[in-house]
């Protein structure tokens, strides 16, 4: 959402943007506010230890009702598929705020995968009067639920955009927990942490890096690690002492994507990653059994290859040996953003605002490009 706020706090004759935090993710939300250099206007802080899904629910139901009744905005902007996203677009609701949606339209058709992403999506979009679909693909899955094609419009993914803005940020790796991180040979670059991943699947990851390692003598493993104790305690019980796979706390946004920018190749169950791997031009492995980001592996950037330690080990061991089969991964285009997401977003806002349909003219909405090598 930063560059939103950016390109919005731009037009100030049109727009009073007020930047509203829960911080549903303390320490993960203030380093990217920091880079972003973002102060959120009202800071509700309700982050609490091992809360379930239902208690933080609750509490941003009730804190936004507060808010929003304070405020009285005349649109209220949600990004994602959080908690905080559905039950801040329901607190809107009961108060006849309108809900715009950005990254709107994305659909695995499981409620359990991902979880509860899928669910808090599909609820977000009936509450929702603006619907800003990253693709024409998240779009479509919008229309075939009868959403009315006047309040939809196709920006382009707004991760891209911030993507291409901290690529121009300089970066220093000395103090970061990659200064000491050799490089020689090739990084193999992991995420893995959804909930629906906790227990065995997650078991399986770790065993097949484990079996990659062996099996690649030049390869080296970073897997920067989620701080829920239920992905802590698997991974430092089977990686803890592995030699060649580098455990490390999470890293900043500005330090990951330049770890993604270094990298050979990545796996990772992360939505955003999905995204931000393409456009960096990143072979990238799905560790899940489905996804609702379908447009790079649509397009051959990737491929979604689940929790199985065989499919792992095989997948990756054929992009590690076979160039030909690396290079393919390579040559297809970027079907996620532009980096002029933000821009589009504004424009379609400025429409809705005077009443105007549709929000975007076909030849302004995001179409793909070329993978950037």
């Amino acid at each position: 959402m930063a560059p939103v706020v950016h390109a919005l706090r731009k037009q100030t004759s049109r727009f009073e943007t007020i930047v509203l935090a829960t911080a549903q993710h303390r320490q993960m939300l203030d380093q990217v506010l920091s880079i972003f250099r973002i102060d959120p206007d009202v800071d509700l802080d309700l982050m609490r230890p091992d809360q379930s899904l239902s208690e933080l629910a609750a509490r941003v139901l009730k804190k936004m009702d507060v808010t929003l009744r304070e405020l009285q905005p005349d649109l209220l902007l949600v990004q994602g598929d959080t908690t905080t996203v559905l039950a801040t677009a329901l607190a809107a609701f009961h108060l006849g705020v309108p809900v715009a949606h950005v990254e709107a339209g994305l659909r695995s058709h499981d409620l359990r995968n991902p979880f509860p992403e899928e669910m808090n999506r599909r609820l977000t979009s009936v509450l929702t009067a603006v619907h800003l679909a990253p693709t024409s693909l998240a779009a479509d899955e919008l229309r075939r639920e009868r959403i009315d094609s006047a309040r939809i419009a196709v920006t382009g993914n707004t991760v891209v955009d911030a993507l291409h803005q901290l690529l121009r940020e300089p970066f220093d790796v000395a103090g970061t927990p990659l200064a000491d991180l050799p490089c020689d040979g090739r990084l193999l670059l992991v995420t893995s942490h959804r909930r629906e991943s906790w227990g065995q699947d997650l078991e399986n990851t770790c065993l097949a890096l484990r079996d990659l390692i062996e099996r690649f003598p030049d390869l080296r493993v970073v897997y920067p690690v989620h701080l829920n104790p239920n992905v802590r305690t698997t991974v430092m019980e089977l990686l803890g002492n592995a030699s060649r796979i580098h455990l490390t706390e999470p890293l900043d946004y500005l330090t990951f994507i330049n770890l993604m920018r270094r990298s050979y190749l990545i796996l990772t169950d992360s939505g955003g990653v999905q995204e931000e791997a393409p456009s960096l031009g990143k072979p990238l492995l799905v560790l899940r059994k489905l996804t609702e980001r379908p447009e790079a592996f649509q397009a051959g950037l990737s491929k979604v290859v689940g929790n199985s330690r065989e499919i792992i080990v095989k997948e990756a061991s054929l992009l590690l040996q076979d160039e030909a089969a690396y290079r393919r991964m390579l040559a297809a285009e970027n079907p996620f953003g532009d980096g002029r997401a933000a821009d589009r977003i504004v424009r379609a806002l400025e429409r809705w605002s005077n009443g105007m349909t549709p929000l975007l003219f076909a030849d302004e909405e995001f179409r793909p490009i070329t993978a950037a090598a």
